[in-house]
Formats: structure tokens, C-alpha cells, sequence
């Protein structure tokens, strides 16, 4: 499954429409999410202090953000993290469609073939450029062996980095690990996109209110529209209205974060509005990829905002 997004580029369309859950590219159509549905209770997010203050999560009941914040370590900067390391089995592919493979190793160096689930999912796996420019959010499939595979089509050379979200059983709460790799080819190297409020998709536009603040807790809210008009009825993708991942331009530090309430809960709206109470681990400038469902289809909509 997955979540293109192929994001470089102004209103470059979040890559790929996502129904059937092959590839979440962030780069406009999505047609990658269909097994992606059902999140449920995020309880293994207690600890996930990935985002300098957990405490502005408050609202989410069990949907806290994910982020593996170690000792003030914003998530997804370490390779190994309380013992588990993310092993992938490449570190330099050929550009195009591949199987992406890679282990989790326990502590005892040991693939690691239990863990809780994370909105229905015992992984979640996400993929950027480093330039912020490309996005692929997916869930591979795991072998008895605790090998993870999925197809990936992964266009252009460069520099990339891979995230997990896992909750390991023996641990009992959620991380989040990030490995380098690289795609082989002729690579031009670019900058991350200039920041933008207002992202186009399909013929849906998306448009982002609030602001970043380092060491603060503050709420962004995104409103979906399409032709022009306000959507009010999005579905329900992994439990919640929206999906929002935030990366640090510069270092990748990493926040996952869930919206507030969820579908079912006789208070949360489906759209116009999805409402987020985040908290960026510093300061700096950073990339934000928003998922929604509407229309049985799954889109990415990308900005860049720096904080205030």
C-alpha cells in the first residue's frame, strides 16, 4: 500500500490516486491505499515523544503522534533506537519500480517478528527524498522470516531516507527509526519546495492555517475543497479524517501526527476542516504531507512552512 507523493514541485498533484493500496506516493494519484482503512485506538503512541511536546497532544485521546523522541532526540534521526536498528537490505537501488526490502533487528540482533499494531497496521513505512520533493507512505507485507516487502516506484536518483513506525511487543511502545539510501543515477540536487499554504490535487485544493512554533503546542488546521466547493463528507482513512507527517528540512527530524477527535465519536466533522494539535521539535523549516480519503481514494496535499 501506499501513499506517492511526489511533492517538488508548487502544486505538483501528491502523485497517485491511492485505491489500491500499492503505492502512497506522494506524487498526485494515490491508488495505493486500499488495505490502508480502519486504523483503530492508537495506544502504543503513549510514549511517542517525537515532537519536542507530547503534552500538546492532549485532545487526541489514543491518537498520540508518532515520532520516537529518545532523550530529546526528535524521531526518526537514529538508525538504531533502545536496542532495535532498521536494517534494509539495499543501501543504493536502481531507479524505477522495486521490491523494497529490510528487517527489524531486537535487541538481540534478531529479526523481530512481533509487534502491537499502529492503527491496524503492526508497520508503517515512509519514504522521502531528501529534498522534500517525493513522499511515499506504505504498509509491507512482513514474512515469517521478518523480512518486509513492498513494491516501490521510485522515479528519480538521489539521496532518500526511509522511516518506521513499529511498536515492538518486548518494548511496548511505539518508535520511529530512519535509514539512509540512495538511488542510482544521474542526480541533480534541489532544495526543498518554497513555503506555500494552498496545494492542488485532482481538482481538489488544500489550504493550510496556523503556524509552527518551536517548543509549542499549536493547532494547523487544513481545509479540503473540491471545484471550488467545501467538502464535508471525507472518509474515514486509518480511523481518522486526515494523516499528517512533518519533516525538518536539512535533518529529516520526523512527527506523525493524528488528528483531532475521529470518526464515530459524535463530535468530529467529516471536512470541511481536519484539525491538528502538533508540536515541531525546534526550529527551522519543515515540509508537511497531509492524507485524506474522499471519493474512495486516498491524495496527498504538501506544503513548507517555517516556523515562527
Amino acid at each position: 500500500m501506499t501513499t506517492q507523493a511526489h511533492t517538488g514541485h508548487h502544486n505538483h498533484a501528491a502523485h497517485g490516486e491511492h485505491a489500491g493500496h500499492t503505492e502512497h506516493a506522494a506524487h498526485a494519484d494515490h491508488n495505493a491505499h486500499a488495505g490502508h482503512e480502519g486504523h483503530g485506538a492508537h495506544a502504543a503512541h503513549a510514549d511517542h515523544t517525537g515532537h519536542a511536546d507530547l503534552n500538546a497532544h492532549a485532545g487526541h485521546g489514543a491518537h498520540a503522534a508518532h515520532g520516537g523522541h529518545a532523550a530529546g532526540v526528535p524521531g526518526g534521526l537514529q538508525v538504531t533506537q533502545d536496542g532495535y536498528t532498521l536494517d534494509l537490505a539495499e543501501k543504493v537501488v536502481a531507479a524505477g519500480e522495486t521490491e523494497f526490502r529490510f528487517r527489524i533487528l531486537g535487541p538481540d540482533g534478531a529479526p523481530v517478528t512481533e509487534f502491537d499494531a499502529i492503527h491496524d497496521k503492526e508497520l508503517h513505512l515512509i519514504v522521502v527524498q531528501r529534498e522534500l520533493t517525493g513522499f511515499w507512505h506504505v504498509h509491507p507485507e512482513r514474512r515469517a522470516d521478518g523480512i518486509w516487502t513492498v513494491r516501490l516506484n521510485l522515479p528519480e536518483a538521489g539521496a532518500y531516507r526511509a522511516f518506521t513506525d513499529i511498536a515492538p511487543r518486548a518494548l511496548g511502545r511505539t518508535i520511529t527509526l530512519g535509514a539512509d539510501f540512495a538511488i542510482a543515477g544521474d542526480y541533480r540536487p534541489g532544495t526543498a519546495p518554497q513555503p506555500d499554504r494552498t496545494f492542488a490535487v485532482d481538482g481538489y485544493e488544500v489550504t493550510l492555517d496556523g503556524d509552527l512554533v518551536a517548543g509549542e503546542g499549536r493547532l494547523l488546521t487544513l481545509t479540503v475543497r473540491k471545484d471550488g466547493e467545501l467538502v464535508t463528507d471525507l472518509q474515514p482513512y486509518l480511523a481518522a479524517y486526515g494523516h499528517l507527517v512533518i519533516l525538518r528540512a536539512g535533518d529529516l527530524a520526523y512527527v506523525h501526527v493524528h488528528p483531532n477527535g475521529e470518526p464515530g465519536d459524535g463530535v468530529t466533522a467529516p471536512g470541511p476542516d481536519v484539525t491538528f494539535h502538533t508540536a515541531v521539535p525546534g526550529r527551522g523549516t519543515y515540509r508537511l504531507f497531509l492524507d485524506f480519503k474522499h471519493g474512495d481514494k486516498v491524495r496527498t496535499a504538501a506544503f513548507t512552512l517555517p516556523t515562527v
